[in-house]
């Protein structure tokens, strides 16, 4: 068992707290840009992948040089991916609402279990599938109160299958990007699969809207590409390195509780008290499907005083 200090261990939770803040706020800035998803999503890509790459070569990580071209390869499909997630969930922000979707995009870890089993051949264990089950319950109780909705407000439908469909894209991302070879730096990895986003969104950039952007627009672009994507991939995968996986997953159930936060607090948008069962339904079918809860019963956390 690895030995943690309690001061990485500390500083791994504010780093990943700041983290997951960080992730919950994106759908604010996303809204308040004024501008067209694809705009949106390539200048996120622009400014994160140049920001990464000068973080990249301050720590000298691009030396030597740690991809085949097949791995390569794998890393840019994983990118594709990546940056098509970001498309449909940007989408659903506005279709739905930040809240809704982000509740509704915590089904990822579920469909990556599926894509597990389907082209891994990995065993579908008991506890697993009543996961899934619970998990598939609380989905039920979100997206319930949307079977109430007229015809006049389809676009509130739109938004959940947005959502969704921005999941399993992520899901896919993680899928292929947990083929690539040990040992290649994470933050080499997330550089190359932003940057994919680069050529693909390029022909699609709206320049009208562009030449309409206020200061303040360029503002949030610049935010979500320097903020919420290159500091935040920093945090993350720093906090990655210093705490144990059941405090990762413990601090990562923030994510959901923030966004739903600003939503309501910038827009108006409260869940209804079965959307929010439907949301603790989710998130412990989460923890019990990555073994969380065995190991806040079970697992004292082992520690080294420096």
């Amino acid at each position: 068992m690895q030995l943690r200090s309690i001061d990485d261990i500390r500083v791994g939770q504010w780093q990943m707290l700041a983290a997951m803040v960080l992730s919950g706020t994106i759908g604010w800035f996303v809204l308040q840009s004024n501008q067209p998803v694809f705009n949106i999503v390539f200048f996120r890509c622009l400014i994160g992948t140049v920001c990464l790459a000068l973080y990249i070569g301050w720590r000298g990580l691009w030396r030597p040089w740690p991809f085949t071209g097949r791995s390569l390869l794998l890393c840019l499909a994983g990118g594709v991916a990546l940056v098509g997630n970001w498309v449909l969930l940007f989408h659903a922000y506005r279709y739905s609402s930040i809240g809704m979707a982000t509740v509704v995009y915590q089904a990822q870890p579920f469909l990556l279990y599926g894509m597990a089993i389907l082209w891994l051949g990995e065993t579908a264990s008991r506890n697993k599938l009543v996961a899934l089950m619970l998990a598939f319950s609380g989905l039920v109780l979100i997206v319930a109160p949307v079977l109430t909705l007229d015809r006049a407000n389809w676009h509130w439908w739109l938004g959940t299958a947005l959502a969704l469909g921005a999941a399993a894209l992520y899901a896919l991302a993680t899928f292929i990007t947990k083929r690539l070879p040990a040992g290649i730096p994470p933050h080499l990895i997330a550089c190359l699969q932003v940057g994919i986003g680069i050529p693909l969104l390029w022909p699609l950039v709206q320049s009208v809207a562009l030449a309409r952007a206020s200061t303040a627009t360029w503002g949030f672009l610049f935010v979500l590409g320097g903020v919420h994507t290159c500091l935040m991939y920093i945090l993350m995968y720093s906090a990655f390195r210093r705490l144990p996986s059941h405090l990762i997953g413990t601090l990562g159930f923030i994510y959901p509780l923030v966004a739903v936060l600003v939503d309501f607090v910038a827009y108006g948008h409260a869940l209804l008290a079965m959307q929010w069962l439907g949301m603790a339904l989710v998130l412990l079918a989460n923890a019990w499907m990555n073994g969380w809860l065995g190991v806040w019963r079970k697992q004292r956390l082992s520690v080294t005083r420096p």
